[in-house]
């Protein structure tokens, strides 16, 4: 039985991707105007001790801010360290690297939205449009940390309200060995319908750092994706693994820790924490850390707990308890009282546009 449509947990899809930057309120505006991540969930200060295994042992304090854009996709989790001065990687991060590479970003209309994109991100962003190996039109971005950005077209949308660009749609993960990942993404977290793979040189990398080199590239997608929680917004997600031919790619944080700036983490969104860590555990993928019960960050109470893959990303898994929906007015809502395949009311998401940010 697929792990996606297991009676015990579910896989509900991507829920976030973690980015840690240099400036967090910098980093928020820019994401406010770039991708119209302009709805808040939560923001706040903590001590991380979850994330130890990750930071040689020592419990750093971070800000956290978790937004997303309500026409549809994935949120981010923007972070900042707080009790240490963050460091970018030493090298320009490349296709293949071990680690969340580039995080991918839908749009409804590609050329609409690379003239939005170069007028925020100017020469950090590609001045013309290519093809994926699939055949999709792209260009690629970087933020003022140099996190790497996709943007591709998507066709499922959760409202309209005209900005050119929606949320995260997915990421690019490098590999050491496609078959050990494939046995982490696809057979446990379900991403599990492979839409391309391709190996050779990649066109639509040929600007990119080792970008003239030989890659397999997968790209993966949930053949039953969860239809409850977040869903209907979050939309499909993607992964796309790559492995490199002609050369060992680096850890994209070698010699650093989390909350250093990069691609963080990628989340999921589940439903039965119980059973699917026994299923991780398993395989060998145990939990690195598990809260054991839901915790707090601000109003929103959730059931964390972080995997590696086998190339040391790192994955969160969230199992959400309770979420604000207009925190002002006291509007909140017990996921856990709702059904693993019950979606949210849709009135109750397009609310979240009344906590909307807007900059002068």
């Amino acid at each position: 039985m697929s792990p996606t449509t297991s009676t015990d947990f579910r896989i509900q899809g991507m829920q976030h991707i973690g980015v840690a930057t240099s400036d967090m309120d910098h980093s928020l505006r820019f994401f406010r105007q770039l991708f119209g991540m302009d709805i808040p969930f939560f923001d706040s200060i903590q001590d991380a001790p979850l994330m130890d295994s990750h930071t040689r042992g020592n419990t750093i304090s971070k800000r956290a801010s978790m937004v997303l854009n309500l026409q549809g996709g994935c949120a981010f989790e923007v972070l900042r360290a707080d009790s240490f001065e963050p460091t970018a990687a030493s090298w320009d991060i490349a296709p293949g690297d071990l680690g969340i590479t580039a995080v991918q970003m839908k749009t409804r209309d590609i050329q609409k939205m690379h003239t939005h994109a170069r007028s925020i991100a100017g020469s950090a962003c590609d001045e013309t449009i290519c093809k994926t190996p699939w055949g999709a039109s792209t260009f690629y971005l970087s933020d003022p940390d140099g996190n790497r950005f996709q943007i591709l077209e998507a066709n499922d949308w959760f409202e309209n309200n005209g900005h050119p660009s929606g949320g995260a749609l997915g990421c690019t993960i490098g590999v050491s060995k496609m078959e050990a990942a494939m046995g982490l993404y696809a057979d446990i977290l379900g991403f599990d319908k492979v839409l391309s793979d391709t190996t050779g040189v990649q066109s639509d990398w040929a600007h990119l750092p080792h970008g003239g080199e030989s890659f397999r590239r997968v790209r993966l997608t949930q053949s039953a994706p969860g239809a409850g929680g977040f869903g209907q917004l979050t939309g499909q997600t993607y992964i796309e693994l790559v492995q490199a031919h002609d050369r060992a790619g680096t850890f994209i944080f070698k010699d650093r820790i989390w909350c250093d700036i990069g691609f963080a983490h990628l989340g999921f969104d589940v439903r039965g924490m119980a059973p699917l860590g026994e299923t991780l555990a398993k395989k060998g993928f145990g939990f690195r850390c598990d809260t054991a019960d839901a915790i707090g960050m601000g109003e929103t109470k959730v059931h964390c707990t972080y995997i590696d893959d086998p190339d040391e990303c790192w994955l969160e898994l969230i199992e959400v308890h309770k979420v604000p929906i207009i925190e002002k007015w006291g509007l909140f809502l017990d996921v856990q009282k709702r059904g693993a395949d019950e979606p949210l009311p849709r009135w109750m998401l397009k609310a979240l546009r009344f906590s909307r940010i807007k900059d002068k």
